[in-house]
């Protein structure tokens, strides 16, 4: 075994429960079978598919969305606009709703009674269900469905009458679909277990299409490379890696028997979070030239039905906050922060590169007009917006061949500086730190007034400081070493408990 531990900012990052208050109690989420997330997240609002079958709609606490027919499968948020979120249905609609700041005055207080909202556009999508709904992530208004009928619609949310794009080519039903970050690639994986790349503005036809994971069930996030879930033919649950370009697999690794949808999630900081379906723990990998590094695993009792992610650019980072989950339990919502340990108060620029802006790269119509252009980024330490990196693009030659269940929108009480329910708990003991190398002068760097004997005595007392640092450093090699052994044998041992 190596005597060295791979060096990585993000090594000791842990999840933490936040307090009660910042969850959401008495929650009845949806019964539909459908394979989605259920839950959603702006960094002002939560969204969750909720039940409201059995004697009509039911009041909640909170206001809610209530003009699907059929039950809810899937939402998701403007990422221009937190209070812009989109809604799929079994009823084959797709539903655009603006969440009034205003009906949450008074919220709750005693007394306060919820209003609901109204949807501001209709889209009549397919005469059968609406499985998924995605924003694009660099255009303003540009919306992705994929229907019961087994196609992607690419809608223009100012002109809604009419889709703009229909991307087909799929065997069987669509199970998830993904944009890359500059929004010139959208994924889709299928029950026929095949992959999918679309350049939505260059034909209805896959661009590429690659063989995905032996099992029928998979899940798809997407940034430089392909992340995607699911099972072997052996049924054992496996996370991969593509490559963009080719759809050639990258690596593969299995991580284990049970049989809950592992839901992935990619952050813009290399970090894959894998969250089982009916699993109490998420574990998380950090990518690296290729290969995916195991960090730590959050452990629960109580198992998830669904999970969603803050936007980075929500994060409080005064508290070395790198992620935040929103984990939807039997009844009720968790909060999750993932906190790098650092003993500095200041912003800590290792941990944070620059996050998604709220502002959008591209208009709806210069994007189906064939316009690309790199995503525009905030900086997390003072809010500054800088430019991406260029968009990615593949050859486009064409690849071979409940009853009313409404949405509900939950309010998260603002704090001063992070969006709530703000989580802010630092147990861990800090990440050992390496000190820099001193610098030993040479003679253009002599101290005014000294001579040669007493350049010749810093020289040898840099030599020896250096060597004494040398042996420090190994010293804390080996001691990382031990604490990684200890943490191993303390999950061996809290394996064998639990069987």
């Amino acid at each position: 075994m190596s005597r060295f531990v791979r060096a990585s900012k993000y090594r000791h990052v842990f999840g933490q429960q936040g307090k009660k208050e910042y969850g959401y109690d008495n929650v009845k989420v949806t019964n539909s079978a459908w394979d989605t997330n259920i839950i959603s997240a702006s960094t002002r609002y939560i969204s969750l598919n909720w039940n409201a079958s059995g004697g009509g709609a039911s009041r909640t606490s909170s206001p809610s969305a209530r003009s699907h027919t059929g039950p809810v499968l899937d939402t998701d948020w403007s990422p221009f606009n937190d209070t812009v979120v989109a809604s799929a249905g079994e009823d084959g609609k797709t539903l655009i709703w603006k969440v009034d700041d205003a009906a949450f005055a008074g919220w709750g207080q005693d007394g306060w009674e919820p209003q609901d909202f109204d949807p501001v556009a209709r889209i009549d999508v397919s005469p059968r269900r609406v499985g998924h709904v995605l924003f694009h992530p660099t255009a303003n208004n540009v919306l992705a469905t994929s229907t019961g009928d087994h196609v992607v619609k690419l809608w223009d949310l100012a002109q809604p009458e009419n889709a703009r794009g229909v991307l087909g080519g799929h065997g069987d039903a669509i199970q998830s679909l993904a944009w890359n970050p500059t929004g010139t690639i959208l994924a889709t994986t299928c029950r026929d277990r095949k992959i999918r790349l679309f350049d939505p503005r260059a034909g209805p036809d896959p661009v590429r299409v690659g063989e995905g994971h032996g099992g029928i069930k998979a899940s798809i996030a997407l940034a430089d490379r392909i992340a995607t879930t699911g099972f072997s033919k052996m049924s054992d649950r496996q996370a991969a890696i593509w490559e963009t370009g080719s759809l050639s697999n990258v690596k593969t690794i299995t991580i284990d028997q049970t049989s809950g949808v592992l839901m992935p999630f990619w952050t813009d900081n290399n970090i894959l979070f894998l969250a089982g379906k009916g699993d109490g723990n998420i574990r998380y990998y950090e990518y690296e030239n290729d290969n995916l590094f195991p960090l730590a695993e959050y452990k629960s009792s109580e198992p998830q039905r669904g999970m969603c992610f803050l936007p980075r650019r929500g994060l409080s980072v005064s508290d070395c906050e790198i992620a935040r989950a929103y984990k939807v339990a039997a009844s009720s919502i968790e909060a999750i922060a993932f906190i790098v340990p650092r003993k500095s108060d200041s912003f800590q620029s290792d941990i944070y590169p620059p996050a998604p802006s709220a502002e959008p790269a591209l208009s709806a119509a210069e994007f189906f007009s064939g316009k690309t252009a790199p995503p525009k980024l905030v900086s997390l330490e003072d809010g500054s917006i800088t430019t991406g990196s260029a968009p990615l693009s593949i050859p486009t030659t064409p690849a071979p061949a409940a009853s009313s269940a409404p949405t509900k929108t939950t309010s998260a009480p603002p704090p001063a500086a992070a969006p709530a329910p703000v989580v802010s708990i630092r147990e861990e003991p800090p990440a050992p730190t390496s000190e820099p190398e001193p610098r030993i002068p040479t003679r253009s760097q002599t101290v005014p007034g000294t001579d040669d004997g007493t350049v010749a005595a810093l020289k040898e007392e840099n030599a020896r400081l250096t060597a004494e640092l040398r042996d420090a450093r190994e010293k804390i090699r080996n001691l990382e070493l031990q604490v990684e052994t200890v943490r191993a044998n303390a999950r061996k041992a809290a394996a064998l408990l639990d069987s």
